[in-house]
């Protein structure tokens, strides 16, 4: 009997399961349609969309900005030079725990700086700078205040960019625009997670991240037809617009609780959620679970180093593993270099960049509809599978192309593979690990935790773009190949250690790992 009613439940949900979740999911979106809600969106939507406009700007406007400003291109001098300023920096100042984090970003800078212009690279360094520092200056002084910050700073470095006579000046700007970028990758999908309702909080974050594909869209778009200038111009309204609108958003709810202000909880609560809900009991629920930290914080203790306990362990691991899993899988190499792969296997790169931009942003829209329905496992684990069959096949048709194997069905072939690929991201890969880590790490850690993580995912991102050239050189079906790996160790990570998060509220989630022991963690 029990088998019997087990069987009918499970055709009842296959049946009638579907509808009544995507019913339910338009109930909670009309009901968390309060201004103050919407606003906060909108903030975080519209940094999310800097950016995308940030990484999207130097594809369509590069030669003209180096032939009006005459920027020089790194030659064999300037390699040797910089490997022996790279040497002497490390021979005669020896590596000190103090200094590690500045000597790093040194290397990496100055490494970079052969192979790319000052003014590409120079974005890296600073979303190396923004994740360094975007967890403690969101703890420190809240997330509106430093939405606040990353608007001011993406305005001047616009600003800076549009009226630039000199290189310096062009590359302050870039700078402050990936240190902004840097911090944003990480307070977009912490913010909207603490104040989104739980049923809506995958949603919710996962609109927001999709503004990126937009910001960068729109930036290859208009940087067809827009002068360098007057596109740096129009880089900065967004920004501009969202500033008188952060005088009405709200702070985050974990954070007052988190800083002492546990008095303003319900209230901000009551804006988020309307005046008429009753908010008591997730008020109770988060003023206790920060009680509860704060007591372990007195058996624990504080500081960046207490997120290198045992039982961070594991939140830690899938955080940084599914934020790198991506970079890994060659998502900077498809990114930067689909013209490369469109023209090497023959296929129109005009039709190769407007089908794949279709595909990606319905892949994302899709996403957004689904990660509250089916959950954010199942997304993950479909997106990665995906994925990795985009990047097999990519090395399957430079295979047969290098051979004069199909010659007739090889661009084809290419053209479904990077659609399949980058399909597959926007359905889960490129949204979902940022709600994941915005969900797992309880508020003492977070801070930590998102600085970890923002910079793991900065540091790879780099490796596979400095590297992408050398391996394509070397092998183009190997590093496809490759890409292939990494994505099928991150199917069988998510598999065996990532558990579901959907439904559950952040301090729920957050008990999974601290509070039981690892073996009841399914």
């Amino acid at each position: 009997m029990a088998e019997e009613s087990l069987l009918q439940s499970r055709t009842e949900d296959l049946s009638n399961g579907c509808p009544n979740k995507f019913s339910s999911l338009l109930s909670e979106i009309s009901n968390a349609s309060t201004l103050p809600f919407v606003l906060a969106f909108t903030a975080a939507s519209c940094g999310a969309f800097n950016n995308g406009c940030a990484v999207g700007y130097t594809a369509p406007t590069q030669s003209s900005i180096v032939k009006d400003l005459n920027l020089s291109i790194a030659d064999a001098s300037s390699t040797i030079s910089v490997f022996f300023f790279f040497f002497s920096f490390f021979r005669f100042i020896p590596v000190r725990s103090d200094l590690f984090l500045i000597q790093l970003i040194a290397f990496f800078f100055f490494l970079a700086f052969p192979q790319f212009s000052f003014f590409g690279s120079i974005l890296t360094v600073g979303l190396i700078l923004g994740a360094l520092v975007c967890g403690k200056l969101t703890d420190l002084v809240g997330r509106v205040y430093t939405i606040w910050i990353t608007n001011i700073l993406f305005i001047i470095g616009w600003l800076a960019i549009a009226f630039a006579e000199d290189v310096w000046l062009l590359d302050v700007g870039r700078l402050l625009q990936g240190f902004a970028g840097g911090i944003n990758s990480y307070l977009g999908p912490i913010y909207v997670s603490e104040i989104a309702p739980k049923n809506l909080r995958g949603a919710a974050s996962s609109f927001v991240q999709l503004f990126i594909g937009v910001g960068i869209s729109v930036f290859y778009a208009l940087g067809t037809f827009v002068e360098w200038r007057s596109l740096a111009i129009l880089g900065f309204i967004p920004s501009l617009v969202v500033l008188p609108l952060l005088f009405f958003v709200p702070e985050s709810p974990r954070w007052l609780a988190k800083v002492g202000r546990g008095k303003e909880v319900e209230a901000v609560l009551l804006s988020l959620r309307g005046a008429k809900t009753d908010v008591s009991d997730e008020t109770a629920h988060i003023l206790e679970y920060t009680q509860h930290v704060e007591e372990q914080e007195g058996v624990d203790g504080h500081g960046f180093f207490k997120l290198f306990q045992r039982k961070y362990v594991l939140p830690l691991t899938i955080g940084a593993v599914l934020i790198s899993v991506p970079q890994f899988g060659g998502l900077n190499g498809y990114s930067f270099y689909t013209d490369t792969i469109f023209t090497s296997t023959g296929v129109s790169s005009d039709v190769g960049f407007i089908l794949t931009s279709i595909v990606q942003m319905s892949g994302g829209v899709l996403g957004v509809v689904l990660v509250d329905i089916s959950g954010r496992r199942s997304l993950v684990l479909v997106s990665q599978a995906g994925m990795f069959f985009g990047c097999l096949a990519t090395a399957i048709s430079f295979f047969l192309q290098k051979n004069n194997f199909w010659e007739t069905g090889t661009p084809t072939l290419s053209l479904i593979s990077v659609m399949v690929y980058f399909g597959s991201y926007g359905l889960g890969m490129g949204p979902i690990p940022w709600i994941i880590a915005s969900e797992i790490y309880p508020v003492d850690v977070k801070g930590a935790a998102g600085t970890v993580c923002n910079l793991v995912c900065s540091i790879s991102s780099w490796l596979v773009s400095y590297s992408f050239n050398f391996l394509i050189l070397w092998s183009s079906t190997g590093t496809f190949l490759m890409f292939a790996t990494a994505m099928c160790i991150g199917f069988v990570f998510t598999a065996k250690f990532v558990p579901e998060t959907k439904g559950k509220s952040l301090e729920e989630i957050q008990s999974l790992f601290t509070d039981p022991p690892p073996e009841e963690i399914k």
